[in-house]
C-alpha cells in the first residue's frame, strides 16, 4: 500500500470510541478469523465448540429450526447445561416459532429468552436479526446463518445449499460480541438499554485492545512517507445497530468504504433497498470511476421482487453493473471493497435492517480471508443474471408502472414503520 492506499486505510479505521459500545464501532488487532461460506461446517464449528465449553455459551439468533441443523445445535447446548455450563440463548419472537425443544431447554438448565415475542410488542415492530454466539469468551461467530438446514427454504427444498456467509472470530473482538449479547439479555428483562457491567476479571478488554490499536496507528502516522502496507496490521471490527446508540452503525460502515473506494465495489444482498445515502455513494463510486458490481437475490417476497428493479435505472445510467441470482436462495450480506476491506453479517439493505432492526456485521481490514470473499461475490456475479440497460429500458408500460407502484408502496409502508427514518 503507498502512502495514498494508507491514508485511506486510516479513514476506513478511524472509528475509534472513547467508550465501549458507543455510537462509534472501533477497530482492533490480533484477531483470527475463519469464512464460512454456507451452513454445513458453520454448525459443525459451532457445535464442536460448544461440547468443548468450560464456563459460558451464549447464541442468539433470528430464526432457530427444528430440522437437523437445529437439534444438532440444541443437543449441543443440552449437552453443555447438563455438565455445568452456563448456556444462555436468544430468540427473535416472529423469526423463531415456539419449539417443542424449548421445554428440554428448560429442563437441562439453558437459559432461554424471546426478543420481542409478538408483532407489535414494548421494543415496536422491531425484530433482532442478529446471528451471534459466544463460546467461553474466546471464540465468537457473527454472519448471516440463521440455525436453519442450509437447503430448506419455508419447507421447498433448494437445489443447492443457501449462498450464505459467517465467521468464527478470536481474539480481542470477541469481547465486543458478548458485550452485545449481554446487553441484548439485560434489555430484553427490563425493556431498555440498561447498564454496562465491566468485565470480568482476567477477560480480554475492550480499552486495552483500542490502545493497542491506537499504538499501532501512531506509529503508522510516524511513517506516513514510508511503505505503510508493511506496517498496516490487518484489523477487525464488530458493528452491531440497535434503536438507542447505534442506529445507523452499520449504514455508516457502508458509506465509509464506498465512499473510499478507488477501484472495485463488490455488493451482494438479498433484499436491495437502501436509502438514497447509499445508493448515492454507489452512483458517485460509479462516476469516478470505480468498477461497481451488484449481486441482488430474488424470488423471496415477491413484493421486493417487483419494488426493487425500480431502482436500477439511476444506478444502471451511472455503470453500476447489476446482477440477479437465482441459483439457490441468496442469503449473503457480504461486501468488499478495493480487495482490503470487506464484511460478512446480518444487515440486509433494506428499510427493515439498516433503520429497525437489531443488526450485526464484522468489518475486517487487510485481512486474507477478503479475497476468498471477493472470489466468492465475482463468482456469484457470474452465475448471475445480468441487467441488460438498454432491455431494462424496453420493459412494457405495464411492468414499469407495477415496479413504480412496489416500490412506492413499500417506501410508504417503511416510512410509516419506521416513523419517518427511512429514506
Amino acid at each position: 500500500m503507498s502512502g495514498g492506499g494508507g491514508r485511506r486505510f486510516a479513514r476506513l479505521t478511524q472509528h475509534l470510541p472513547g467508550r465501549r459500545y458507543g455510537s462509534r464501532y472501533r477497530f482492533c488487532t490480533g484477531n483470527e478469523i475463519r469464512l464460512f461460506t454456507e451452513g454445513e461446517p458453520f454448525f459443525a464449528s459451532l457445535v464442536e465448540r460448544i461440547d468443548a465449553a468450560q464456563c459460558d455459551v451464549v447464541l442468539e439468533t433470528y430464526i432457530f429450526c427444528d430440522d437437523a441443523a437445529g437439534r444438532s445445535v440444541s443437543d449441543a447446548l443440552i449437552r453443555a447445561a447438563t455438565r455445568g455450563v452456563r448456556v444462555r440463548v436468544i430468540t427473535d419472537g416472529i423469526g423463531t416459532e415456539r419449539l417443542a425443544m424449548f421445554n428440554d431447554w428448560t429442563l437441562a438448565g439453558v437459559e432461554h429468552r424471546i426478543y420481542n415475542p409478538h408483532l407489535f410488542g414494548r421494543f415496536g415492530f422491531s425484530r433482532t436479526h442478529r446471528k451471534l454466539a459466544v463460546v467461553d469468551d474466546a471464540f465468537a461467530w457473527c454472519g448471516g446463518i440463521n440455525i436453519v438446514d442450509d437447503y430448506d427454504q419455508n419447507g421447498m427444498r433448494l437445489p443447492y445449499p443457501r449462498w450464505d456467509f459467517a465467521v468464527e472470530l478470536q481474539g480481542p473482538v470477541v469481547a465486543d460480541v458478548r458485550e452485545a449479547f449481554d446487553v441484548q439479555w439485560e434489555r430484553i428483562r427490563i425493556g431498555h438499554r440498561p447498564a454496562l457491567t465491566p468485565p470480568p476479571v482476567g477477560a480480554p478488554t475492550p480499552r486495552a485492545a483500542t490502545a493497542r490499536f491506537v499504538r499501532a496507528r501512531q506509529s503508522t502516522r510516524s511513517a506516513r512517507n514510508a511503505d505503510m502496507r508493511a506496517m498496516a496490521e490487518p484489523c477487525v471490527a464488530f458493528v452491531a445497530r440497535d434503536n438507542f446508540v447505534n442506529r445507523r452503525a452499520i449504514e455508516k460502515a457502508y458509506l465509509t468504504a464506498i465512499g473510499q473506494a478507488r477501484s472495485e465495489v463488490l455488493l451482494a444482498n438479498p433484499y436491495f433497498m437502501p436509502g438514497r445515502k447509499l445508493r448515492r455513494a454507489l452512483i458517485f463510486a460509479a462516476q469516478r470511476g470505480v468498477d461497481v458490481r451488484l449481486v441482488i437475490g430474488r424470488k423471496e417476497f415477491a413484493a421486493l421482487d417487483y419494488a426493487v428493479p425500480f431502482l436500477y435505472r439511476s444506478l444502471l445510467k451511472a455503470g453500476v453493473k447489476i446482477a440477479e441470482y437465482e441459483r439457490t436462495m441468496l442469503h449473503g450480506k457480504v461486501a468488499v471493497v478495493d480487495s482490503n476491506w470487506g464484511t460478512v453479517g446480518s444487515s440486509n439493505l433494506d428499510a427493515l435492517s439498516l433503520v429497525l432492526n437489531n443488526e450485526a456485521n464484522v468489518v475486517l481490514v487487510l485481512h486474507p480471508e477478503i479475497d476468498q470473499l471477493r472470489d466468492a461475490i465475482l463468482a456469484a456475479f457470474d452465475e448471475s443474471r445480468r441487467i441488460d440497460e438498454k432491455h431494462y429500458e424496453s420493459r412494457p408500460a405495464g411492468e414499469r408502472l407495477l415496479n413504480w407502484f412496489a416500490y412506492n408502496t413499500y417506501r410508504l409502508a417503511m416510512k410509516l414503520l419506521t416513523v419517518g427514518g427511512y429514506d
